[in-house]
């Protein structure tokens, strides 16, 4: 498996918390908002923790016969005390699930700007459903944490720390014994977490397999239905959720044996020792109001404490969760800007010079894909790429394009090797036009403005009609405001691929880099994108995969390759004229005369 697969990432190891410190830069830039919310939490706990007091003085004080007058005080300060509870309760959980979900929505951002960085090696190894598993369902359970999960710790660690000086300042030997006790309840949550975080992980890892089986299949449902593959799909996906279910199950069994232990060891402490404090008011060395006082404490305690216990699973699960998530930010992209670019100048004109290069694809280290490949394609020239598969046409392109960058040898464009230059730089530099078209969920419009997305909509206009799209756009039921489909779904394959041509047309580049795929066409839709390449290719340096005689033809040059290395470079007829590669493929691919032109 490829180096920088996410599978490859060494996990934190030390602590359970460990991988949600990660996400302690994101939280950064809102530390003002944090400050706000932990004042308003300091106010509505010391308001919380005031109650008990004010209730010990009414059980004391307010129902005897001489402070008859005073009752109505000291339920006046109760009630006093409950507003300000509930107001800056209220601030508190709208600050902090305000932060929670705003942490979350960056986290989630970053890790998508850094995936859609990634060099093609990356996505030979890792599944895209993987990767969607990780953006969507981890990102929401770190969102728990960081949301409502903040929320009640925070409340909750004021109320048990608060409880506890409280409690002592009630009864010192009262909370001693709650104290002693105090090992009963950590001691299940410190045995039992780690296990809980490992079976998340897993959990999370089952599903990330569900996500993918269906992502994958759901992208390929015509093959599905066309082998009539649908109960073997069924079966695997079935299959997948009951391992997913599996998981669940035993990370669920243990984290409800863990709640359990927890409320039992902290309400039995407490029954035990409010025991003890009935046993001091009976002989005369406690007042009941003081016992009151005492007994509310200890249930805010307990009321803290298990809110902690139960907190603390979702917090073991969302730490699995950020290790997925920063296991994608720590996967460093293969092909990156070099730390002193060199820019590639903007009069340039697509002068591409390819000097003996030699690569392999990382995924096929014992095959090579281009040996000793030397080429030069001058300003505004025409080159046609001719040879049987897996010649090498196709990695031509990909090193272009820097989706790759060669073991050996340089690719020099405008007189800068791309390997210095910024890889957005090299890429704004060429548009492609590639054999299996690429359309997105959108509008036939936004399509084409993806080849320059400030362009204005008279500018896409235009590049459609450049590139013969308009006729057939035109005719949808919204113009150009129509929805195409996933894919493109609702378009012919030559519709689709005069999109894919306006886009190019729109972004205008100094170089174009076709690969033909008009085999797959009626006569007619072939005859239309004919057309509309050739729009394409005016003024532009042209790299082309050539599929049609008529685009041979036309080539200033055609360059014959076999097994990654140039076997000969000439016109059609100088080709014709010898009796090599070129003549069997054309003889084969284009037919024995001029006129042929089926592939």
């Amino acid at each position: 498996m490829a180096k920088n697969s996410v599978k490859n990432i060494d996990r934190p190891k030390a602590s359970s918390l460990q991988p949600l410190k990660l996400a302690l830069p994101f939280m950064k830039p809102y530390l003002a908002r944090l400050l706000l919310a932990v004042i308003c939490l300091t106010i509505a706990s010391l308001a919380m923790l005031s109650m008990p007091i004010a209730i010990r003085y009414v059980i004391d004080q307010g129902f005897s016969i001489d402070s008859v007058g005073s009752i109505n005080t000291y339920f006046i300060a109760l009630f006093g005390l409950a507003i300000i509870f509930a107001v800056f309760g209220s601030l508190r959980y709208y600050l902090v699930m305000w932060i929670g979900e705003r942490v979350v929505a960056d986290i989630r951002s970053t890790v998508y700007k850094h995936v859609i960085k990634m060099s093609p090696t990356f996505f030979e190894v890792t599944r895209t459903g993987e990767v969607l598993s990780r953006l969507t369902t981890d990102t929401t359970l770190v969102q728990t944490v960081f949301g409502a999960g903040m929320s009640i710790a925070l409340r909750s660690l004021f109320s048990v720390f608060g409880c506890l000086i409280m409690l002592f300042v009630t009864s010192p030997k009262l909370t001693i014994m709650i104290i002693v006790l105090v090992p009963m309840v950590v001691l299940p949550i410190l045995l039992y977490s780690r296990k809980v975080r490992r079976l998340s992980r897993a959990n999370q890892d089952r599903l990330a397999d569900t996500s993918s089986i269906a992502d994958e299949s759901l992208n390929a449902m015509h093959v599905v239905q066309a082998f009539t593959l649908e109960n073997f799909v069924g079966r695997k996906f079935s299959d997948s959720v009951e391992d997913t279910f599996s998981a669940a199950r035993q990370r669920i069994k243990l984290s409800s044996v863990l709640s359990g232990t927890i409320i039992l060891t902290v309400f039995g402490a407490v029954v035990f020792v409010l025991w003890v404090g009935a046993q001091a008011v009976v002989d005369g060395s406690m007042s009941p109001g003081t016992l009151g006082q005492f007994l509310l404490y200890a249930i805010f305690l307990a009321s803290g404490t298990t809110s902690l216990s139960e907190v603390w699973n979702d917090i073991q699960r969302a730490a699995g969760a950020m290790e997925r998530l920063m296991e994608l930010l720590y996967v460093e992209p293969e092909i990156k800007a070099p730390d002193n670019v060199i820019a590639i100048p903007i009069e340039g004109r697509g002068h591409i010079q390819i000097e003996d290069v030699c690569f392999n694809y990382p995924s096929r280290p014992d095959t090579k894909s281009l040996e000793h490949f030397t080429l030069e394609i001058k300003p505004g020239e025409t080159v046609a790429l001719v040879g049987p598969s897996g010649a090498g046409k196709s990695t031509v392109f990909q090193l272009l394009l820097r989706f790759y960058d060669p073991q050996s040898g340089k690719i020099i464009l405008d007189g800068v090797d791309i390997k210095q230059a910024d890889p957005i730089q090299v890429r704004q530099r060429i548009a492609i036009v590639p054999q299996d078209t690429v359309l997105f969920a959108t509008t036939a419009m936004e399509n084409i403005r993806y080849g320059k997305p400030e362009a204005t909509d008279e500018e896409v206009k235009a590049a459609a009609r450049a590139a013969i799209a308009d006729e057939f756009i035109e005719k949808q039921p919204e113009s150009y405001e129509t929805f195409l489909g996933e894919k493109g779904i609702r378009l012919s394959g030559g519709q689709q691929q005069r999109i894919a041509i306006a886009r190019a047309i729109l972004k205008n580049p100094p170089i174009m880099l076709l690969d033909e795929a008009t085999s797959a066409l009626d006569s007619e839709s072939e005859q239309l994108v004919q057309e509309a390449l050739e729009h394409l290719m005016q003024d532009h340096t042209t790299l082309v995969i050539a599929h049609r005689l008529s685009t041979v033809k036309k080539a200033d040059r055609i360059v014959v390759m076999d097994e990654g290395k140039i076997v000969d470079i000439g016109h059609h007829n100088e080709l014709m004229k010898k009796s090599g590669l070129y003549n069997r493929l054309a003889k084969i691919q284009f037919g024995h005369t001029d006129e042929v032109e089926t592939v």
